[in-house]
């Protein structure tokens, strides 16, 4: 009965584990190495392209304000059509009289109507401005564009940074699972074959029934284990095609990391931020807002002095007889407003306030990044040392393996006993790449720190 019940649940998850496998066999594999996926994630990750759209809007921000320090040019022209004109009326008399023969006449002798303009009136012109006493104001806009650009640029490569980061965990973490989901499948076998065993000494008489229930429930949850990796591989599996921009119809076969790429004998890393601090990008972005800082407490130093600029322009116009057809005018335009005088003592005080915080904020980051680096050297060295034990582990167990194998061939163990060799040499595996994954890690978090990644 417990048997049935057993081979009832096995036959189930052994259903799911077809269906799954054929789904696979179906799918499109793809052979893919560690540096492939990053370079696809560089390439097709939508975060990334929207750092660098900020990047390219903050440079065309800066464009935008040095334009200001060119001129301000005006170009207008004007129809209109008269109704009525204005007029201008002589008195008859008005200028006296002319004696002739005796005979007077009044100059003019009628009364004389002179319209001022024309009906169709046309007029055109060019001016433009040139401002003077903010062209250290308009200055320091642009410097403050350019740091907000530099910060844009900082945040892009950190944000590189941090995807290729994660890519490396979830490439490392997916062949940790391959070795695990190994692991746990040959204990689901090494399970069975106990029960096979268990159930051929109860038909014999050698042992009670009592003592399969303990391996019904030990072969369950192996079962449940390896259902839990596989769930949790095509999550990671899911991800990494996600942050890649791969097809997610396709499966992925991960390629091993060569073992060269895990180097001994790192030389001293500085951790005196001589290097770093030119490199690290929350450094980086620290500076830039003490810089920002500081370019608008400087814009608002010039906010005092009074808007002065030099003014001109060319008019042309036609239809009024009292304006000149050609009007050529230069001069200059001076505008003070007191209240923005008063107002900017406040304003500079808050930019001020801003300053303290981003210098308190450039001390605390520099600090913590010091420790950050002298901890992530410190794992990195660790990690190595555990490469070399896990690696050793591999080398006994590849060798156990060996050994077991020629023995069960020979006749001279059971099949258990081969089983549970196969499942050390994977779990020894795992805990290479977990040892492996370890180092890479901190590696890439000393060169995310020191700049260098």
């Amino acid at each position: 009965m417990q048997t049935k019940l057993f081979f009832n649940i096995t036959a189930a998850l052994g259903f799911l584990f077809l269906t799954a496998q054929a789904q696979l066999s179906a799918q499109t594999v793809k052979v893919l190495k560690l540096e492939d996926a990053i370079d696809l994630v560089l390439q097709n990750n939508h975060l990334l392209n929207v750092r660098k759209y900020q990047t390219e809007e903050k440079l065309a921000k800066v464009n935008e304000d040095r334009v200001k320090f060119l001129p301000v040019v005006g170009i207008g022209g004007s129809y209109q059509y008269n109704t009525n004109l204005p007029s201008i009326t002589v008195e008859q008399g008005m200028f006296g009289t002319l004696p002739f023969s005796g005979v007077y006449f009044p100059l003019p002798p009628v009364d004389e109507i002179i319209e001022v303009g024309k009906h169709n009136v046309y007029n055109a012109g060019v001016t433009f401005y040139q401002p003077v006493s903010q062209i250290g104001k308009i200055n320091a806009g642009v410097k403050f564009s350019k740091a907000e650009m530099q910060i844009a640029l900082t945040e892009e490569s950190k944000a590189t940074f941090q995807i290729k980061q994660a890519v490396e965990k979830l490439y490392f973490g997916l062949l940790i699972l391959t070795k695990q989901i190994e692991e746990a499948d040959i204990k689901v076998e090494l399970a069975k074959t106990k029960l096979h065993d268990v159930e051929s000494a109860v038909a014999a008489g050698k042992t009670t029934e009592s003592s399969i229930y303990g391996l019904l429930a030990n072969a369950a949850d192996e079962e449940q284990n390896l259902l839990k990796l596989k769930i949790q591989y095509d999550d990671y599996e899911a991800d990494l095609i996600q942050l890649t921009g791969l097809d997610p119809a396709i499966a992925l076969e991960l390629q091993p990391v060569p073992s060269d790429n895990f180097q001994a004998d790192l030389p001293a890393v500085d951790t005196s931020l001589n290097e770093s601090g030119l490199k690290n990008n929350d450094l980086i972005m620290a500076s830039l807002n003490k810089i920002k800082a500081d370019y608008s407490i400087k814009a608002s130093k010039f906010s005092y002095l009074p808007e002065l600029g030099i003014l001109g322009g060319y008019t042309y116009q036609e239809g009024s007889e009292i304006y000149p057809k050609n009007n050529t005018y230069i001069g200059a335009s001076l505008k003070w407003n007191l209240q923005d005088v008063l107002s900017n003592r406040t304003v500079q005080k808050q930019r001020t306030l801003i300053k303290k915080q981003a210098e308190e904020n450039l001390a605390n980051i520099k600090e913590q990044v010091s420790k950050d680096i002298a901890k992530a050297y410190r794992k990195l060295k660790q990690a190595e040392e555990l490469i070399n034990v896990a690696g050793k582990v591999v080398d006994y167990r590849k060798a156990d393996l060996k050994i077991q194998s020629d023995k069960r061939t020979s006749g001279l163990n059971l099949e258990a006993d081969l089983l549970s060799a196969r499942a050390s040499m994977a779990k020894a595996e795992s805990d290479y790449y977990a040892a492996q994954m370890n180092h890479r890690i901190a590696l890439s978090e000393l060169k995310i720190l020191t700049g260098n990644y």
